[in-house]
């Protein structure tokens, strides 16, 4: 409770950094912001041309069905993997004053959300297009479902962040990783598609459940069951309670080891 309460009093120092990454994202690119939605449609561009022309997925719409999940991936890819060097990068702040250490991990990762709601304007008026019919209910559920992805990304960062101060190599890692891990998902594949035998393995992945219940929105116009919603929300707050109490650990020698 006082980690929450000074995380409170520091909101002004979040809402700061957040603003700041966001005007230094792309600062000094000629499309500067545009680079919020060329990205995640540059991607979508070239899985599409790979997975519906190419390799044949035969799946309906597959330009759709890949985009409500890739946004989402593309997010929870960038809080990990940026979020882990996000404490090196802050190493001067660190070094001079005193303020709650999780702030960094919290706005690196509030800033790639925020970049992810952007995207999302794009996602609705590619569902537009397509005649996909979403469902009052379902759009009310939406912002249950980023809610919950967000403390997942938010828990896994803090594990990255504190961890690469000791360890630099991780924040290499984590590039592989997230690679093996996109792959893991049912992000360009259904999940049925997973032998039955591995799928409740596969359903032990946080992310299954949370890109399965933007897909059910997004994709089929239905409402996500509630045994999907919980389950994700279940993960993302263990991940989230154990990536506090490691950060909590190791970071009391922060400025020593930067």
């Amino acid at each position: 409770m006082q980690i929450l309460k000074e995380l409170y009093d520091y909101r002004q120092m979040i809402y700061s950094l957040v603003r700041k990454d966001l005007r230094g994202r792309y600062k000094g690119s000629v499309l500067g912001f545009l680079w919020t939605f060329i990205n995640p449609l540059l991607q979508l561009v070239i899985y599409t041309i790979v997975f519906s022309i190419i390799l044949r997925a035969g799946i309906d719409k597959f330009y759709l069905y890949l985009f409500v999940a890739l946004v989402p991936w593309i997010f929870f890819q960038t809080s990990i993997t940026g979020g882990s060097a996000s404490i090196h990068s802050q190493q001067d702040l660190i070094k001079k004053i005193y303020f709650p250490r999780e702030v960094i991990p919290i706005s690196y990762v509030t800033s790639c959300f925020v970049n992810m709601l952007f995207s999302f304007v794009i996602i609705f008026i590619v569902v537009a297009f397509s005649g996909v019919h979403i469902k009052l209910l379902g759009l009310l559920c939406l912002p249950i479902i980023m809610f919950v992805e967000y403390i997942l990304a938010l828990g896994f960062a803090m594990i990255a962040s504190a961890v690469t101060v000791y360890f630099r190599d991780l924040e290499h890692i984590l590039g592989i990783v997230t690679m093996a891990w996109m792959y893991l998902t049912p992000i360009m594949y259904p999940i049925e598609m997973v032998p039955e035998n591995l799928r409740k393995i596969f359903m032990l992945n946080p992310m299954t459940p949370i890109i399965t219940a933007y897909r059910d929105i997004l994709y089929y116009g239905t409402i996500s069951h509630i045994n999907t919603l919980l389950n994700g929300f279940l993960l993302g707050v263990v991940t989230l309670v154990i990536g506090f109490a490691v950060f909590g650990k190791l970071k009391r020698h922060f400025a020593e080891e930067l």
